[in-house]
């Protein structure tokens, strides 16, 4: 069995998709991970679901404790990390409903903690490199999977991750399209951090919900369209994990 974790936003931690469930707490010397983690098995994968947000959503984005979310994956003995977040599209192309499996992200968080480095050890100093912060395996798992699944999907994107908790101004909103993001969201870009200073290959799948705030032609987002696009697309994502789960093996490159 091969050990892998699931962080998942809005929705992921209702799913039952699980052989042998169960459910398991930890902690971890930077505190306790957003919730506890269902888990079971998949094929020959041991997977662990971590609803990044809390059961309830009660944690907002600049709360999350994304240190104590990947140390306590680490611990688990997780090998890889698949992430789903909802995300809003910054390009005509990316409708609503669309997946992207982002390949590059660029941080415009402000609050929070994206390092296990935040001191150096005398000798031991530590600058990890993040010029690919995904996995190549794992986004060819996803592309493969979003292929053989049918999923409208988009291979490559980048991804900028606010602070949150509020939406983007209009003036942001453009400015993010011209610094090259094709997503938005307030989530994966901490998490893909700390996962490449663990030595966990993290991959992340986003769902196109909304047009941010950049189309004039269009109502601002808002956080009921995002659950009503997200809620009424979960059952793909969740077709998208449990196909790649059930044919993930070590060895999966393809």
């Amino acid at each position: 069995m091969v050990k892998i974790g699931l962080i998942g936003g809005s929705g992921l931690e209702k799913l039952n998709i699980f052989l042998n469930p169960g459910e398991i707490n930890i902690d971890t010397p930077y505190g306790s991970p957003s919730s506890s983690f269902f888990t079971g098995t998949i094929g020959r994968c041991e997977v662990y679901i971590l609803s990044r947000h809390g059961r309830d959503h009660t944690i907002p984005p600049s709360q999350v404790n994304n240190r104590a979310n990947i140390a306590a994956l680490k611990e688990l003995g997780c090998k890889y990390i698949f992430a789903t977040t909802a995300c809003g599209s910054l390009r005509e192309e990316i409708g609503r409903g669309d997946m992207v499996i982002a390949d590059q992200f660029i941080d415009f968080t402000k609050l929070r903690i994206n390092t296990f480095y935040d001191r150096f050890e005398p000798g031991k100093v530590v600058h990890t490199g993040m010029a690919d912060p995904f996995s190549e395996k794992l986004r060819q798992i996803l592309i493969n999977g979003c292929k053989e699944t049918g999923i409208r999907f988009h291979p490559a994107g980048t991804i900028v991750t606010i602070e949150g908790p509020r939406f983007s101004t209009r003036a942001e909103s453009k400015m993010f399209r011209l610094l090259g993001a094709d997503v938005i969201n307030m989530s994966v870009a901490p998490e893909a951090s700390l996962a490449m200073e663990a030595g966990i290959p993290y991959a992340a799948v986003a769902l196109s919900t909304d047009y941010d705030s950049w189309k004039h032609d269009e109502e601002p987002v808002t956080w009921a369209d995002i659950l009503k696009v997200f809620e009424a697309n979960v059952k793909h994502v969740t077709g998208l994990l449990v196909h790649i789960l059930t044919n993930f093996t070590e060895d999966s490159d393809s």
